[in-house]
């Protein structure tokens, strides 16, 4: 009988790493979207321990301290990739106004936390230093998203 574990397994070359992480980190990345998309969107209207708004949390200090507003036009949209709306412009009060946009931006921050977990996952079988290569992938893909939601949502709750 053949034991195999997962540290048996280990992506340590240009060519592991293209064949094994790369898809699974676009099939997880489609996949994650599309789950998160057939939820309906007044299910993210309360944020959980990992997205609630921080008290420390300002509008001025994502502007000041990320220069949100200079890189957020940038950022591509793919709100609408699974049948979603666009975080581009406010929705209509038809669409649900002000709260679908908060629960649409809530939406694309448990997105990218969950897709952040799915490539931190890779990292079990990730060896040497295309584990920078995995993190960095991590890192750059997700917390400007992130980041931009939560912008978002304190813009929102400046609003209410």
């Amino acid at each position: 009988m053949v034991d195999l574990a997962v540290a048996d397994f280990a992506v340590a070359n240009l060519a592991e790493f293209v064949a094994v992480n790369v898809p699974c980190w676009v099939v997880s990345g489609a996949l994650i979207g599309w789950l998160f998309a057939r939820r309906r969107w007044e299910s993210f209207v309360t944020p959980g321990p990992f997205t609630t708004l921080r008290s420390w949390e300002s509008r001025e200090r994502y502007e000041q301290i990320l220069r949100v507003r200079a890189w957020k036009d940038l950022m591509p949209e793919a709100g609408t990739w699974f049948g979603g709306i666009s975080k581009r412009r406010l929705p209509t009060r038809a669409e649900g106004g002000l709260p679908r946009f908060a629960a649409e931006s809530l939406r694309a921050e448990r997105v990218h936390f969950t897709y952040a977990a799915t490539i931190a996952g890779t990292l079990l079988w990730t060896r040497g230093w295309w584990v920078l290569v995995t993190l960095g992938f991590g890192f750059a893909v997700n917390l400007p998203c992130i980041a931009l939601a939560r912008y978002n949502r304190l813009r929102l709750a400046h609003l209410a």
